[in-house]
């Protein structure tokens, strides 16, 4: 009876330790097989991403790349000595009173003497920058024993002519839909086979402030202005952030006051930084007068915005040094403040700087704050101190990604392609303190 019954419950057991080891095993498999998805779309996500970033770093670099060259020219012009003095005598007052334009535009058509038609001769003078009258002055009044001479002038093309010396110009469309008109092309033709123009490094681009005319502008005054935007930041937002991070990681009693003081930081590094912008438009120049559109208001404006950043990294900095670096000072007879400033604060520096870099590699890129205080202003003249009228790398390239011509869109890539240089080498520096002398505890 015993046996008869043992038998088929041995059977029933073996049969349900099989269906579930069928089972587990079938259930491990679509583990497996939904980790090996979920990799795979993690991988394409990725791969996605740096597709995306390549497509648009390549474009921004196809078009910025030719703003790095200009194409010049090279013409003979005549500096009659008539022209500068009727009664013989040449001075400072009558080099002011000559028509340098005329004597360019003279060139020109000494250049092409075929060309009659005042349309055509209007066209001509359309192919070279605006800037030549200004040059040749200044050279005269630099050098005034070349009056009497034939000198050669070298100056740039206009923006027109330029693209299309850079091949940027679609001579197969209509010529209505064209900035160059096929007599302007034969034209610049001309001079390129007689070696007369050419293509040179653009140095002006980046010792030049900006300019209505786009062969002319250049980057400096916005360079400038960021350099000592973030200098006016790095001098208030510094000190203060890292001070304010000593006291409330150790010094600040534990209570709702300093809870409502953290959560307050907290979520004034996530405010939008037009805020700041607004913030500094009622404070820094409506009730207190600083000077509109200067570098120290739009510095003052922007250690606002990163402050909170430079604190909530101190404090994770410094509650990152290990407790027994304090017990062992106090120890030894260090009072709490020398504790901090002797020990804790050299051991949490590297961390304290690397949250400062990246903040103010933050800073770097804003547009919104600083156009709220007036710095979108047209600023010719690079700024020579932190109270004169200056722009911002941003705020710059947001002016020239507006405007019409052709060569703005060029010039504007460039100097994304420089901002984005110096981001990258902010936070590079970053890392590289980090790396140096972050300690593993």
């Amino acid at each position: 009876m015993t046996d008869t019954t043992i038998g088929p419950l041995a059977e029933n057991k073996e049969g349900s330790t099989q269906m579930s080891q069928i089972l587990i095993t079938k259930r491990l498999k679509k583990r497996y097989a939904s980790e090996k998805r979920f990799r795979r779309i993690g991988a394409s996500a990725i791969l996605i991403s740096i597709l995306f970033l390549v497509l648009l770093l390549g474009s921004i670099f196809y078009k910025g790349v030719s703003a790095f060259t200009r194409s010049e020219v090279t013409i003979p012009v005549n500096l009659d000595a008539s022209t500068f003095s009727k009664q013989g005598e040449i001075t400072a007052e009558s080099l002011k009173k000559v028509n340098y334009a005329g004597l360019i535009k003279s060139a020109y058509r000494e250049v092409f003497p075929t060309v009659k038609g005042r349309r055509d001769k209007k066209s001509l003078y359309g192919l070279f920058s605006s800037e030549a009258p200004f040059l040749l002055r200044r050279m005269v009044k630099e050098n005034p024993e070349l009056i009497g001479k034939t000198i050669s002038l070298t100056i740039p093309f206009s923006d027109d002519a330029d693209m299309y010396i850079k091949g940027f110009v679609d001579m197969e469309s209509p010529e209505k839909l064209r900035r160059i008109s096929d007599k302007q092309a034969a034209w610049i033709d001309s001079l390129v086979s007689q070696g007369a123009a050419k293509k040179v490094f653009n140095t002006d681009f980046f010792i030049s402030g900006d300019s209505r005319e786009p062969e002319l502008a250049g980057i400096m005054g916005a360079v400038m202005g960021s350099f000592r935007l973030l200098l006016v930041a790095l001098l208030i937002s510094f000190p203060i952030g890292v001070m304010a991070a000593i006291y409330l990681e150790e010094f600040a009693p534990k209570n709702k006051l300093t809870d409502i003081i953290e959560v307050n930081i907290n979520n004034l590094a996530a405010v939008p930084s037009i805020i700041f912008g607004l913030l500094g438009l009622a404070f820094f120049l409506n009730i207190f007068g600083l000077p509109r559109s200067s570098s120290l208001v739009g510095g003052m404006v922007l250690s606002l915005m990163t402050l909170p950043t430079v604190i909530i990294a101190s404090r994770a900095s410094i509650k990152s040094v290990p407790p027994s670096i304090r017990q062992a000072a106090m120890a030894m007879g260090a009072s709490p403040l020398q504790v901090v400033l002797q020990h804790v604060l050299p051991l949490a520096m590297p961390g304290i700087l690397t949250g400062t870099i990246i903040g103010m590699a933050q800073a770097l890129g804003e547009t919104a704050p600083l156009l709220m205080i007036g710095m979108v202003a047209f600023i010719v003249d690079i700024p020579q101190g932190f109270t004169d009228p200056a722009s911002a790398l941003p705020v710059q390239i947001y002016l020239w990604a507006d405007s019409p011509e052709r060569l703005f869109e060029q010039k504007t890539a460039a100097a994304i392609m420089v901002l984005v240089a110096f981001l990258i080498v902010m936070n590079f520096t970053a890392v590289l303190l980090r790396k140096k002398f972050e300690r593993r505890w």
